[in-house]
């Protein structure tokens, strides 16, 4: 039960360190984030979806859970595409994928072999679903519209992403 909590903590610190410096520029309006705040920020935590999602489909050892990972994978990629678009539109820049892949890379490789996995892997998306849920609302009343209707536009899917892990999350054993 020890290394599965160890597990869990370094999955979310993996997904959480990839963003971690990104909030020094917030707005200070505490309903809003800046479009480049949230370009930046947003992007760091597709970029850590989809890492932690390959990493699953690789050590996930349920259907459920591989065919989450997979989801994750895509999802967030296309997501990350437009994501691109917009801000090359917009002149800012999305989060560099080389260092926040190292970054994630680097603590997720420590913990490979620690508890369940599976249990990890969803727990940490559970939280991590929450975390961009509360960013892309906050970047829905965005003074930018571009910025806004992005953000929008993917409230819906972010929310089925929690929704299926949290089901799924539900069904595995704690152990």
């Amino acid at each position: 039960m020890h290394s599965l909590k160890r597990l869990s903590l370094g999955l979310l610190a993996a997904t959480v360190l990839v963003s971690a410096n990104l909030h020094a520029e917030g707005s200070a309006e505490q309903g809003q984030v800046s479009p480049r705040n949230f370009v930046e920020e947003a992007s760091a935590k597709g970029i850590a979806e989809i890492e932690t999602g390959r990493l699953a489909l690789e050590k996930g050892t349920t259907d459920d859970v591989r065919e989450f990972a997979q989801t994750m994978v895509e999802d967030h990629t296309a997501a990350n595409d437009k994501l691109r678009a917009l801000a090359q539109q917009k002149d800012l820049e999305v989060a560099s994928d080389a260092e926040l892949i190292a970054q994630a890379k680097a603590l997720i490789l420590q913990l490979r072999g620690e508890g369940s996995f599976d249990k990890a892997y969803m727990n940490n998306q559970v939280a991590a679903h929450q975390q961009t849920i509360e960013l892309f609302e906050k970047a829905s009343n965005a003074e930018d519209a571009e910025v806004a209707a992005f953000a929008k536009e993917m409230l819906p899917r972010l929310e089925s992403h929690l929704k299926m892990a949290e089901q799924i999350n539900a069904q595995l054993p704690d152990k």
